[in-house]
């Protein structure tokens, strides 16, 4: 890529950014004031056919936990964008609901570890200490991507987003999985669990009620 390439397809993030920003305020002003922007990302490549470890392959249905981010409850809110310029659409399948798929997993879990948490913080390892929320989110993203029985019997639909359209939801609640599709520009955003209109709805507190402790 030259360095005129990589201007234009920085400042074209960039203006993605900006209009992801402002369309997601307008659906939701009660959430603009909270809204917190992170991410922006350009993804140029086929999913089809590309090799991972499991851990790492978004083929498999999961939910959002970033390893190197703890959110300590906060939402996971990401608005995607098909820019396929062959018209091709992004793939996606769609599972069962978060409550569902949690006692699925939950009881063979066990307790998450403060020591472990502080130890990933005090080498620089996570961007913050993990709550025992985000120790718990990513034994379910690990736990369901390594269940091959899961993969194959879970209850899940598949969804075509045709090129030129975009789509938004909440990753950390929503079990999704990326099958196939290419060129597509994604933003994610933080919102607080306060800010909700609906806070018993976020996952943070759903596994709160479920395991009967408060997790943040």
């Amino acid at each position: 890529m030259t360095d005129c390439e990589r201007l234009h397809l920085h400042a074209a993030m960039q203006d993605f950014a900006a209009a992801a920003t402002r369309l997601v305020s307008d659906l939701f002003p009660g959430y603009a004031a909270n809204l917190e922007r992170a991410r922006t990302s350009y993804r140029p490549v086929e999913i089809a056919g590309r090799l991972y470890s499991p851990l790492k392959d978004d083929t498999l249905l999961h939910v959002d936990a970033f390893p190197s981010t703890p959110t300590r409850g906060r939402r996971i809110l990401r608005f995607f964008s098909n820019i396929n310029p062959s018209g091709k659409p992004r793939i996606w399948r769609v599972g069962e609901p978060f409550q569902d798929f949690a006692q699925k997993f939950l009881p063979s879990l066990g307790r998450p570890v403060a020591g472990v948490a502080w130890l990933l913080a005090a080498l620089g390892a996570t961007r913050g200490r993990r709550s025992a929320y985000d120790q718990l989110m990513l034994r379910l993203h690990n736990r369901a991507k390594r269940n091959i029985s899961y993969q194959q019997s879970a209850p899940q639909v598949e969804i075509a987003f045709p090129a030129k359209s975009s789509w938004l939801c909440y990753t950390d609640q929503v079990l999704h999985a990326a099958l196939a599709g290419q060129y597509a520009l994604e933003q994610t955003f933080y919102l607080d669990v306060a800010s909700m209109a609906d806070p018993a709805r976020s996952p943070v507190q759903v596994l709160e009620r479920m395991t009967e402790r408060r997790l943040r």
